[in-house]
């Protein structure tokens, strides 16, 4: 089974966003920019299927003859990096830090055999198989940036300014934001989420940090004067919008750094935050895992992430501990 479909937003001036079909793990928000010299993507979806849908609606918004040459890439996780593989010929461009966490993160053909072969009958088989096991790395090979930077790149696409700003740690340890002064428009990569009544979301997972860090984030996206906000997952987002979004995340660090206070490990941190549903619309509580394990980390001095499956394994098993009170087996 495959995940098809997906809404192209037009953002006026040449700008078009490309939003998936539903929420979960995996499905990212993906930008077209198109002038008469071509065009560029920001991100990508996730594996060669959802990457070719997305390829197929760009190439009804270029001219003819026109191609997209140039890919940013807001971080180095997978769902927002790996589709690049469909244009093998584009430019891909990260900041020099996101090489990190290229080599921290699975390669694709690895992340799939996890996939297909962890048991079903553990928490984390049967939560791999559950949100992951709908794409599709088999023949997907590791994808790397051909341009590297540090700071602030511009770059034209004919009459259009992309203006693109490496940021300290925050999501990943190589995010950036790419803003574009005539539509007005930043596409912010996933140091924001989103989420909206008609189109819920939900909770982020931040893997650097700390929370501070995704806070000044989203304040330099504000900084930047734009009414159009596409954020890494979710509904498209205004400036209030925004503002909500810091509003959640200063009180995930606020009870954190309580919990952390108290003495309370990080895990039963992450179960306390969760148990009082601050926010119950928005999906998979479990990420608060990451996201509140981040953060401790940061408060004990900490800089060594541990282990991708190590962390992911927390996340099943109170993703578990949940079932019984999920309806159909989880949110996505």
């Amino acid at each position: 089974m495959s995940i098809t479909g997906g809404d192209v937003v037009d953002l006026g001036t040449g700008l078009y966003a490309w939003l998936p079909p539903k929420r979960g793990w995996g499905l990212a928000n993906c930008g077209l920019l198109v002038s008469p010299r071509g065009g560029l993507w920001i991100d990508t979806p996730y594996d060669p299927v959802l990457a070719g849908q997305f390829l197929v609606e760009s190439e009804k918004r270029l001219p003819d003859g026109a191609t997209v040459d140039r890919i940013v890439v807001t971080h180095a996780n997978g769902d927002h990096f790996w589709g690049a593989g469909v244009l093998p010929d584009a430019e891909i461009i990260a900041t020099r830090e996101a090489r990190e966490h290229i080599h921290y993160d699975p390669t694709p053909q690895q992340q799939h055999a996890l996939v297909t072969q962890s048991d079903p009958a553990t928490p984390l088989g049967a939560y791999l198989g559950r949100h992951f096991g709908v794409f599709d790395w088999s023949s997907t090979e590791p994808v790397q940036p051909t341009t590297y930077f540090t700071g602030e790149l511009e770059l034209t696409l004919g009459a259009y300014a992309v203006e693109i700003t490496a940021l300290p740690p925050a999501h990943t340890g190589g995010d950036l934001i790419v803003h574009l002064p005539a539509q007005r428009a930043v596409f912010s990569g996933d140091v924001i989420f989103s989420s909206s009544p008609a189109q819920p979301g939900d909770h982020p997972v931040h893997w650097a940090g700390p929370l501070g860090n995704v806070i000044a984030a989203c304040e330099r996206v504000l900084a930047t004067g734009a009414e159009v906000i596409v954020p890494g997952h979710g509904p498209v987002l205004d400036r209030a919008g925004v503002h909500e979004h810091i509003g959640y995340l200063s009180y995930v660090r606020e009870r954190a750094h309580a919990l952390h206070a108290a003495g309370v490990p990080p895990l039963e941190a992450a179960r306390r935050v969760i148990a009082e549903g601050r926010y119950p619309a928005l999906g998979l509580p479990e990420r608060l895992v990451v996201t509140v394990g981040t953060e401790y980390r940061h408060l004990d001095g900490g800089t060594d992430m541990p282990g991708v499956l190590q962390v992911m394994s927390q996340v099943a098993a109170v993703a578990h501990e949940a079932e019984p009170a999920m309806t159909g087996g989880g949110a996505e």
